[in-house]
């Protein structure tokens, strides 16, 4: 099963060049950049990891990349996104947020459905790994 979270989910992964296009419309935009993983990618769980902090100073891609690298070699097999900011409002708004690694074998969910009161069920959704 594929995760689909985040902008460009539903698409192919993308290439280190088109990863470094999207950095760079987000700096022309002025906003700054993080990097974000997880092993556990349930959609409740909003709180992944921070690899390091925000990037608010950053005008080249190529840093981004390089703190990007050094994520991935920290941990090969989780997901990892990166998310833009833009704080032109005097708080932190999430522009954009897109997934840039994937583990090899993704966690399948699994959803229990149980009768209620009356002709009401409750839904519950848990993490199956592989």
């Amino acid at each position: 099963m594929r995760i689909t979270q985040g902008c460009f989910s539903f698409l192919p992964d993308l290439t280190d060049d088109q990863i470094r296009a999207q950095i760079d419309y987000c700096l022309r935009n002025d906003w700054a950049i993080g990097i974000e993983y997880t092993d556990d990618p349930h959609p409740r769980n909003t709180y992944w990891d921070m690899w390091g902090n925000p990037m608010f100073d950053l005008k080249d891609a190529a840093g981004v990349m390089m703190e990007l690298d050094a994520c991935r070699k920290a941990n090969p097999d989780v997901y990892i996104k990166l998310i833009a900011f833009d704080s032109t409002r005097g708080f932190e708004t999430v522009r954009t947020a897109f997934i840039v690694q994937r583990p090899k074998v993704e966690p399948r969910f699994s959803m229990t459905r149980t009768d209620v009161r009356g002709r009401s069920m409750n839904y519950t959704l848990s993490t199956v790994q592989p």
